[in-house]
């Protein structure tokens, strides 16, 4: 099972472009989770646009033109897509961990986010937790935004399994589904709670695409700055990863 996770700043727009773009892959057999964390600025066939950043197909043509990309780029089916503006992934994080996900802040982070978060550990709830995983005007860049959005979404899974958790999944789904727009059925997440209390629960593993050393950086003419990638060796890599 692989879903399409797409993070949405949106003003307003009927399809703005994607900020986050990741692939949550379940395997029942084996009951592994992972995710794939695809760099927005990547440069990729959009199918009926030429090429583009990877973020330009859901301003083009929404969820579904953003997983026929990936099919045609990486060559995986994403049975699935669930997409959350930056409102509304305050509300859902709030829903899951009303306690709150606790994070080691590694410096100053102010720029774009609309507040200032200190360095050190503590525990982030709501908007501050978006402003950990947005903020991105540091020497990493992008790079370490998609490292801050797998550390969170890796402890958002943790909380959402917990056997607490889980039992009030019904109530929780109730609260949650007005700030998410998905084709998943609810009983679907339901059915891999129930696996997972069931089975062994093993780490979630991750990845970044582009892999380390697979892409360039360069300016594109009307396009700006992207990330020029190696698309055979990042194909296999994502293929090999799920697999």
């Amino acid at each position: 099972m692989n879903v399409l996770l797409l993070g949405i700043d949106s003003r307003g727009e009927e399809h703005s472009r994607a900020d986050t773009i990741m692939i949550a892959h379940y395997d029942k057999d084996s009951n592994q989770p992972k995710i794939v964390s695809l760099m927005r600025d990547s440069y990729v066939d959009i199918p009926g646009h030429g090429k583009n950043k990877l973020n330009s197909a859901y301003a083009f043509g929404g969820p579904e033109l953003m997983r026929k990309t990936i099919k045609e780029n990486f060559g995986v089916d994403v049975n699935y897509y669930a997409v959350v503006d930056f409102k509304g992934f305050s509300k859902v994080a709030d829903t899951i961990a009303p306690e709150g996900i606790t994070v080691t802040v590694p410096h100053e982070m102010s720029s774009g986010i609309g507040m200032t978060l200190k360095p050190g550990k503590q525990t982030l709830h709501g908007d501050k937790l978006l402003g950990y995983v947005r903020f991105r005007h540091d020497s990493q860049s992008d790079f370490g935004r998609v490292k801050r959005q797998q550390e969170v979404i890796g402890k958002l899974m943790d909380e959402a399994l917990q056997v607490k958790t889980l039992a009030k999944a019904p109530k929780l789904w109730g609260v949650i589904d007005p700030y998410v727009d998905t084709n998943i059925p609810p009983k679907t997440f339901i059915l891999i709670g129930k696996d997972f209390l069931v089975g062994n629960q093993p780490d979630l593993k991750s990845l970044r695409l582009p892999v380390e050393g697979s892409y360039s950086n360069e300016r594109i003419s009307g396009i700006g700055a992207v990330l020029s990638i190696d698309l055979e060796e990042n194909k296999q890599a994502l293929q090999s990863f799920l697999n």
